[in-house]
């Protein structure tokens, strides 16, 4: 077996257990396995023969992925160890749970933003393969104008509630990935791919980019809400427990974990398969 091929079957089998991870509520072991399964995969980026600017594209994009999840396990364990030493009444007193809240959905903005800078290297991967005839440059183009539709109407129910301008001033990053991973999608009919699998990833991106803009819009609103009650409102400030036992099965989260990784794993054996078929006719 040549070190491409094994660095893709180590990359599928590590993308798999963290699914399976992810379903058992094993939250820890499924963002180690995520971080090795794109490290995986940029090492078959990186190996596997390309057009060099398409190779270097997709493993910048890949590389930025990585660290966005590296940055997920190292602020994952931190939280957990910081939970571990407090304490019942100690916990408010020396931190104040709304600049935790802010703290969190700060971290959040720069993972999205890794997103799409991601995103968008993979983006210029896919105008740097040749272009291509046939009818998938207009399925490509329907699909994502179909999925914009579909995000800015979802998008438009949760304005009016709160000020645009500072809920646009957090969720941009979030925003732009959305909007570049439908952009990338509506180009690679465009360009040659290897059958489906690079529009199929993008498709898959995308969701992933507008699930991260949802959770971030969600959890700003909930900081505003908390942090400008309307006049007359008395709060008390409690602490948030989970209801969910480690044991349990986690449904959305495995399929999130599943669509995000799946979605960079076929755009970059996409892109790179496209690339070499197009350099060797």
């Amino acid at each position: 077996m040549r070190l491409s091929s094994g660095l893709l079957v180590a990359s599928g089998v590590a993308g798999l257990l963290s699914v399976a991870a992810a379903l058992l509520a094993m939250t820890a072991a499924s963002l180690q396995f995520g971080l090795v399964m794109l490290v995986a995969l940029l090492g078959y980026v990186l190996v596997s023969p390309a057009a060099r600017r398409v190779r270097w594209a997709v493993a910048a994009g890949v590389g930025l992925f990585a660290v966005v999840a590296a940055l997920r396990l190292f602020w994952y364990q931190e939280q957990v160890d910081a939970a571990g030493w407090l304490t019942y009444g100690q916990g408010l007193a020396k931190t104040s749970m709304m600049a935790r809240w802010r703290e969190e959905i700060d971290r959040d903005r720069l993972a999205a933003l890794g997103l799409a800078l991601g995103v968008l290297c993979l983006a210029a991967g896919v105008l740097a393969l040749p272009p291509r005839g046939g009818r998938r440059r207009v399925a490509t183009t329907v699909l994502a104008l179909l999925l914009l539709a579909w995000f800015g109407l979802s998008a438009a129910r949760g304005l009016g509630r709160h000020p645009l301008p500072e809920l646009l001033g957090t969720v941009w990053p979030a925003l732009l990935a959305a909007l570049l991973s439908m952009a990338a999608l509506a180009l690679s009919g465009w360009r040659t791919g290897w059958r489906w699998l690079l529009p199929v990833g993008l498709f898959l991106l995308a969701l992933d980019a507008t699930g991260t803009y949802s959770d971030l819009a969600l959890a700003w609103s909930g900081w505003w809400s908390m942090a400008h009650p309307p006049d007359g409102v008395f709060l008390e400030v409690g602490v948030a427990v989970s209801t969910s036992p480690e044991g349990s099965l986690q449904v959305s989260w495995a399929v999130e974990r599943a669509i995000a990784l799946a979605g960079a794993g076929l755009v970059a054996v996409g892109a790179l398969r496209g690339s070499r078929d197009a350099d060797a006719s």
